[in-house]
């Protein structure tokens, strides 16, 4: 990458689900600290900003029921994984996982999307 990638600023546009998602780990981590819970929405909305900048830098989001490559993650607050894909210039965030949760719960498995409707 040259110089010149450091001038591009990707717009960023956060799913209806993955909001909900982002509201449900902090409503769940609320319960027991508040504080913790602020300190997550902050770290989370923080990190998604940074995605504005160089989003390709992070891994690609790799399962059996995704597109090959079609995926990126970026890893937030030790146990939280921004899950985003990057077409024409925008960053669509498209859930927000707790890592410690199977990936039955992950809202872009196909599996999970039939047993929500």
């Amino acid at each position: 990458m040259g110089d010149e990638d450091w001038d591009i600023v990707y717009k960023i546009i956060v799913a209806p689900a993955a909001n909900d998602r982002m509201a449900e780990h902090f409503e769940f981590l609320a319960r027991v600290s508040e504080g913790a819970a602020d300190r997550l929405l902050d770290e989370l909305t923080d990190d998604i900003k940074s995605l504005q900048r160089m989003p390709y830098r992070s891994p690609v989001y790799d399962r059996p029921y995704l597109q090959n490559g079609k995926y990126c993650y970026l890893l937030s607050h030790k146990r939280y994984r921004i899950v985003y894909q990057i077409l024409n210039g925008t960053v669509f965030v498209d859930d927000i996982q707790d890592c410690r949760q199977s990936d039955e719960k992950d809202i872009l498995n196909p599996k999970e999307k039939k047993e929500r409707k």
